[in-house]
């Protein structure tokens, strides 16, 4: 099913990154953890930013095994069978990366762009500088700095990374107190939310 836009309501910024964080970030018992890559996450998340525009999607993680095991799944789908099987999702998994810290991220975005890089983090919960969508949505329009935003896995992003952000998005919520998404469907809300603000 085709469900492009017609051009003249396409709007693209090319100014927004996203990276998904896999340390440092919490467990249950709020420790420092390294979480694993899933499957899932680096077809699902690749996908959505494709639809939405974004620049390039990272995937941060220390772990050389991890990194391998998304660059498995980038060949295959790239340059293996999949790639004649799937263009669409070849298409998608073309602006996925792999690094091994947020810090190699930012250098990454400068040295490509020559332009700044402003943080903006998610949390599940509400933060004292927690900032609306509508508000960090005009600003993507406006500023000509480059914006990572990132995701967390595990139980949430941790503060050593909290405290570095530009701006902290507010939490997404229902209409019920239920609020377990996983990190797949934040992205595309969060994606699609802002999305709206730029059309």
């Amino acid at each position: 099913m085709n469900t492009s836009l017609p051009r003249s309501r396409v709007n693209v910024v090319n100014n927004l990154y996203i990276a998904l964080l896999h340390y440092p970030v919490y467990d249950k018992h709020r420790n420092i953890v390294t979480t694993s890559v899933t499957n899932m996450d680096v077809h699902d998340i690749s996908r959505a930013a494709k639809t939405y525009g974004v620049e390039r999607f990272f995937i941060v993680t220390p772990l050389e095994s991890q990194r391998a095991f998304v660059h498995r799944i980038l060949y295959h789908w790239q340059k293996g069978f999949g790639a004649t099987f799937n263009p669409s999702r070849k298409e998608a998994l073309d602006i996925l990366e792999t690094r091994g810290s947020l810090d190699e991220v930012i250098g990454d975005i400068k040295a490509r762009t020559n332009r700044e890089v402003r943080v903006i983090t998610t949390t599940a919960s509400r933060h004292f500088r927690s900032t609306s969508y509508g508000a960090f949505g005009d600003m993507l329009s406006n500023d000509a700095a480059n914006h990572l935003l990132i995701f967390g896995t595990g139980w949430g992003i941790a503060e050593e990374i909290l405290a570095r952000a530009d701006i902290i998005l507010e939490p997404l919520t229902g209409p019920t107190p239920y609020n377990h998404l996983s990190v797949r469907s934040a992205v595309a809300i969060v994606l699609d939310r802002l999305s709206e603000r730029r059309r």
